[in-house]
């Protein structure tokens, strides 16, 4: 990890096209403003979190699920059907 002391209004450059700027200080709150792409996703953790902890339930697989499946591919298609 690096760590770096910054003044109120310096900037810090993360490769060629991040850039995260000290805006504020406020007794112990910190107000940064990042500039990035707009194909580079920026989360606080708290939101990063639940994000990636939704994704792993909506991704989650049962067994109900599998058998559903089989029993939709044990069906009749019109494309199976020899002529």
């Amino acid at each position: 990890m690096l760590i770096l002391t910054r003044k109120l209004g310096e900037r810090i450059n993360i490769g060629n096209d991040i850039v995260i700027s000290l805006l504020e200080i406020k007794g112990a709150q910190v107000k940064l403003g990042i500039e990035a792409p707009k194909g580079i996703s920026i989360h606080r953790q708290e939101i990063y979190e639940r994000i990636r902890r939704e994704n792993l339930v909506s991704s989650a697989v049962t067994a109900s699920d599998l058998s559903e499946a089989a029993t939709l591919l044990q069906t009749d298609r019109p494309m199976d059907r020899k002529l």
